[in-house]
């Protein structure tokens, strides 16, 4: 990438921005989305390396901007994934965490203390949720049910991510009342998220088991003149 960059390089590459890139990096993830739905490994390699081609890329224009206005590195980038995880996961890299931790610290054989942290899937999520709102507190002052939410993300998942904040903050903002498809489909997709459902993929699941239908299906199309409702202009 850098050399893609550089003088001598991609005439294409050297022109994008951030913003130029960004329907790129939502057609990567959607087909990296689908090759998953399909369980094709395959394409999940191919998906995986367009992705990570555009956290390359992303980062590579973000290195061409001094670090003291805001510039950063891939390097920058993959370190604070590293502080995120271990920050995350106190029970696992926090010195003394778990049961070999507690185990050296008492001075006992590591099979004969107790594992300290927590000790499902559940718990960890839990944990998890906790030590974000930790940091956004510490960044903020105090947590707002919407801190980290995206709203630049599909509007199904964005509904039900609001829900699943709701829930968690017990936030109780009167929903849209009207009758309109639209307000419809927030409280649906807002309730889902409420109880742990995620509204986009539980949709999606349905909507491609529909095509499937569909495209198994022989459908016979009536001349334009004759089909119901018809204006006579051509579709």
């Amino acid at each position: 990438m850098d050399t893609l960059r550089s003088p001598g390089g991609c005439p294409w590459d050297a022109e994008q921005t951030h913003r130029s890139l960004l329907r790129y990096l939502l057609e990567e993830c959607y087909e990296l989305v689908q090759a998953i739905e399909d369980d094709d490994q395959a394409a999940m390699r191919e998906e995986l390396g367009d992705v990570l081609l555009q956290v390359l890329f992303h980062a590579r224009i973000a290195a061409e901007t001094p670090a003291a206005a805001g510039g950063f590195t891939i390097d920058d980038v993959a370190g604070d994934l590293v502080d995120k995880l271990v920050r995350r996961h106190p029970h696992v890299f926090a010195a003394g965490a778990g049961a070999a931790g507690a185990a050296a610290a008492a001075g006992q054989p590591a099979d004969s203390a107790p594992d300290a942290g927590p000790s499902t899937a559940q718990d960890q999520q839990t944990r998890w949720d906790e030590l974000k709102k930790a940091e956004r507190t510490s960044k903020n002052g105090k947590a707002h049910v919407l801190d980290g939410v995206a709203l630049a993300q599909p509007a199904v998942a964005l509904a039900g991510k609001l829900g699943s904040r709701a829930a968690k903050f017990d936030d109780h903002t009167p929903l849209p009342d009207g009758d309109s498809a639209a307000e419809q489909i927030f409280r649906i997709a807002y309730a889902a998220g409420a109880v742990g459902i995620d509204p986009e993929t539980a949709l999606r699941q349905v909507a491609r088991e529909h095509a499937e239908r569909m495209r198994a299906g022989t459908i016979d199309v009536p001349p334009a003149g004759q089909r119901q409702g018809s204006t006579g202009v051509s579709d």
